[in-house]
């Protein structure tokens, strides 16, 4: 399991910090919250006990093996879990491997931006656009949950485009991931007979990590999908039995609660790890669009919401770390640390003649960044900032799936005891529109006609 670290959340004489007191005091509104998300099971937990979930993906593995390329057509949720899944379970290098190093498993690409320099690089590396290159070895993954995800579709529009030309047959290379009845993807699907594995309807996009949105891709590079499910699976079960005073997701959610009540608005996630760095994107948008509200649930303004951050140890100690120890005091740290690194590193004994150098000898990369971390933390506690740390034994499936889970029900937690929904983002929804107008889609004209009034243009 992971190991959670609040001591440094604590400081009974530092106004800031949180107390014993004022944490105790607030546990019998967190019981209700969690009984609250108990009772509704949010999409996010009820599909953890379908084992259709992972059954459509099992069924298609042998498919992969005829395909040397996965890419990702997605954006937001649709592609932070995938890259998360892949930076902390696969090697660094895994794209640079040979299909025999790789075992013939698949390089997974997340096409996460319509930036045409980047998509073009993009397409050279899995044989599109690239004279005497094909991409009869790539498959395409195209997710939106409506299908009317500009990005994706416009992403969508241009691989089927190059396929064809290639002659090759798009139904073999491109699948679909989407709502299981509605949609424009659903409908080319069932027109034309390409693949489509499903989304939960109740299931929104920055909390579909483990279903097929994250788990097809992890499952063509090899990640053991089952493992990871059941990592969540058991995380679930258990937080759903424990008191609040045991139960790191509340405990998470109380913290943050605690510090935002006293004005430390922004919250950093700092990843002691480049492999678990992708998990602080991933969090920054499960914490951003779940909680950033402007009316709560009775309808009423709040405008309420913690600002999500992301740092990476120790890189970050030589750019951030001088803001969050002497700049406002509005930041609460979380620090991810690993304790079993999948290398062992020395350090050689050089110099003996100078102190500078010599302390180092003998010594292990593996220790120094996490004692770095110790540094920091005891730094920002020197500061009156305050941090909490998560620990992985080691960054496996199962600890990754534990993690997800658990950031998924702190969200909630937090979430329910504001009283706002953290499963909508009508705050997205008119800069798509916007999109849509401006690119000349029908039914948008009014808004279009506004837009360019707001501008001082022509309508």
């Amino acid at each position: 399991m992971l190991k959670y670290d609040f001591t440094n959340c604590f400081n009974e004489r530092h106004p800031v910090f949180n107390t014993s007191a004022q944490l105790s005091n607030r546990y019998a509104a967190m019981e209700e919250a969690l009984k609250k998300v108990k009772s509704a099971e949010p999409g996010f937990l009820k599909i953890l006990d379908r084992p259709e979930t992972l059954s459509e993906l099992l069924d298609f593995k042998p498919n992969l093996s005829a395909y040397d390329n996965f890419v990702v057509l997605g954006i937001g949720g649709s592609a932070l879990g995938n890259t998360a899944l892949h930076r902390s379970l696969k090697p660094f290098h895994w794209e640079f491997l040979s299909r025999e190093e790789r075992k013939g498993q698949c390089r997974v690409f997340v096409w996460d931006n319509v930036d045409p320099d980047f998509l073009q690089d993009q397409m050279s590396l899995v044989g599109l656009n690239q004279p005497g290159v094909d991409a009869s070895k790539t498959l395409f993954n195209v997710i939106s949950k409506s299908g009317n995800t500009a990005e994706s579709m416009a992403m969508y529009l241009y691989v089927r485009n190059a396929l064809e030309k290639q002659g090759l047959d798009p139904k073999k290379h491109i699948v679909f991931t989407t709502d299981p009845e509605k949609g424009i993807l659903r409908q080319i699907s069932r027109k034309e007979g390409f693949t489509a594995f499903t989304i939960p309807p109740e299931v929104g996009g920055r909390f579909s990590v483990l279903t097929p949105v994250g788990l097809l891709s992890a499952l063509a590079a090899g990640i053991d999908i089952e493992k990871l499910f059941k990592g969540a699976q058991e995380t679930k079960k258990r937080l759903l039995s424990i008191p609040v005073s045991q139960n790191p997701a509340a405990l998470i959610a109380l913290h943050h609660l605690l510090y935002y009540e006293k004005g430390l608005s922004l919250s950093v996630m700092m990843a002691y790890s480049n492999a678990l760095y992708t998990w602080a994107d991933w969090y920054r948008q499960l914490w951003a669009e779940s909680l950033g509200k402007k009316v709560n649930r009775s309808g009423q303004e709040v405008f309420i919401g913690p600002t999500p951050i992301k740092a990476l140890g120790v890189t970050d100690q030589h750019s951030q770390v001088q803001l969050y120890n002497e700049g406002k005091l509005d930041k609460v740290l979380t620090f991810l640390e690993v304790e079993t690194f999948r290398n062992r590193l020395e350090i050689p004994s050089m110099y003996p003649e100078l102190e500078g150098l010599s302390y180092l000898g003998n010594q292990r990369f593996n220790d120094l960044i996490n004692l770095e971390l110790r540094g920091t933390e005891y730094a920002l506690k020197k500061h009156g900032r305050p941090s909490l740390r998560v620990v992985f034994p080691r960054i496996d499936e199962a600890h990754v799936g534990e993690f997800i889970l658990t950031y998924e029900l702190a969200t909630t937690l937090f979430a329910t005891m504001i009283d706002i929904d953290p499963f909508d983002q009508p705050g997205v929804e008119l800069g798509k529109r916007a999109t849509y107008a401006l690119m000349g889609r029908e039914g948008y004209d009014a808004l279009a006609k506004e837009i360019r009034s707001d501008k001082g243009e022509d309508a």
